[in-house]
């Protein structure tokens, strides 16, 4: 449809290595899967079921079969993974995945406290399986780190196996990257992508102005994360200058007067 326009940024297709969007599945039954995909689907590259809320969600095995067969990747979010670790259950986990057939596996330490060494380890290990991503950042408020330490640890993780890190900010938006108002951490981010390639980042940004911003100086194909069902049109409308917040972004000088 956005062919009748001049002007809008060319998205590339499915499958992508930039431009990706994650959304987040909290919980959603399985007409609301249904639905989401009727309208979200082309634009929708992984869909996490978030936390460990596979483990209680009625029918979320048909939700997987429902976003692979409209062309979606689901996978597991990385709290889960922590939850079997601590268990000393990485075996069960392994199996876990297998019996959902399960190919895209996301690392994370952010609610355990993981030795950066071991979760490297499981991270080769898990790349041996299938694919890897990886999250950096932690879900605590008071635990902060500096730009380098984001480099670092990113860099490490991808030459282990992950084929993107993550951004952490939380499904609120308020922490990691941001600021505990949602604001922007420029230096951490700035800091990232100075010195790791932004196709191989997803960041998270749960609010529109996060959405905004990262549009507005990475361009329509950066990669973002933690969307809201709900949100896939209207991120997508960003990503094209479809929406106020972006409309000039795109438009050439001349237009904008």
């Amino acid at each position: 449809m956005t062919k009748f326009l001049p002007f809008i940024p060319e998205r590339p297709l499915k499958p992508r290595n930039s431009g990706i969007t994650m959304v987040m599945d909290k919980g959603l039954s399985i007409r609301e899967a249904e639905d989401f995909m009727s309208v979200g689907s082309e634009y929708t590259d992984f869909v996490k079921l978030g936390f460990g809320t596979s483990l209680i969600t009625p029918g979320f095995e048909k939700k997987i079969a429902i976003y692979k067969n409209a062309g979606c990747i689901p996978y597991f979010g990385g709290t889960l993974f922590e939850a079997f670790v601590v268990r000393n259950m990485f075996k069960e986990f392994i199996d876990f995945l297998d019996k959902y057939e399960v190919d895209l596996v996301e690392v994370s330490d952010g609610s355990y406290d993981l030795e950066h060494k071991r979760k490297l380890e499981y991270i080769a290990r898990l790349a041996e399986r299938g694919t890897v991503i990886s999250e950096v950042g932690s879900k605590k408020k008071y635990v902060v780190y500096t730009p380098d330490e984001w480099v670092a640890m990113m860099k490490t993780e991808l030459k282990a196996g992950s084929v993107k890190v993550i951004a952490e900010a939380r499904e609120s938006g308020t922490v990691g990257i941001y600021n505990e108002d949602g604001s922007i951490n420029n230096e951490i981010i700035c800091g990232i992508a100075e010195h790791v390639k932004l196709e191989n980042v997803i960041w998270e940004a749960p609010l529109k102005s996060q959405q905004a911003w990262f549009i507005k100086n990475f361009g329509a194909n950066v990669n973002l994360g933690n969307i809201a069902p709900h949100e896939i049109i209207p991120l997508e409308s960003l990503r094209l200058g479809l929406r106020g917040d972006t409309f000039f972004q795109f438009l050439p000088e001349e237009l904008k007067q």
